[in-house]
C-alpha cells in the first residue's frame, strides 16, 4: 500500500487522513504529504524530545487541512525541516477540531506499535 503514496507516484495519500478528521476518529494509522507550513520547535515532553510542526495537505483529497505533527527526535533524531518544503510521513492520528495532531512518526523501540517515519526526499528518519 505505501508504494502507490511515495512522493512523485502520482496517489494522493491523504484521503484516510481528512476521512478521520471529518468523522473525528482518533488513533488511526495514516499516510499523509504535503509542505511544512510552520516550525513549531522543540519541546520536552514525558515520552522524550519532540520536534512539532505544522503540515499542510497536498492534493484536492487533503481538502487544505492544516495538521500538528510531533517527532519524537530521541528516536529519529532531528529532521531538518525548512518551511515550504514537501514531505510525506506515516504515523497515528488524534483527531481535534483544529486540524489533528500525527505522532508515532517513528519506530516503537518497545515493539508494541505500528513503525511510522518522516521522508524528505530520498532521506527516511524512523
Amino acid at each position: 500500500m505505501l508504494a502507490g503514496c511515495a512522493p512523485g507516484g502520482g496517489a494522493d495519500p491523504n484521503g484516510a487522513l481528512y476521512d478521520a478528521w471529518r468523522a473525528q476518529r482518533s488513533n488511526v494509522e495514516v499516510t499523509a504529504a504535503g509542505s511544512v507550513a510552520h516550525i513549531l520547535g522543540l519541546r520536552r515532553g514525558p515520552s522524550g524530545l519532540h520536534e512539532g510542526f505544522l503540515l499542510h495537505l497536498s492534493g484536492a483529497s487533503g481538502h487544505g487541512l492544516t495538521v500538528r505533527v510531533e517527532d519524537n527526535v530521541d528516536i529519529t533524531g532531528e529532521i531538518p525541516l525548512v518551511e515550504g518544503q514537501q514531505i510525506e510521513l506515516r504515523g497515528e492520528y488524534v483527531y481535534d477540531s483544529r486540524g489533528g495532531l500525527i505522532h508515532y512518526t517513528h519506530h516503537d523501540p518497545r515493539g508494541r506499535h505500528p513503525a511510522g517515519y518522516v521522508r524528505i526526499g530520498d532521506k527516511t528518519y524512523h
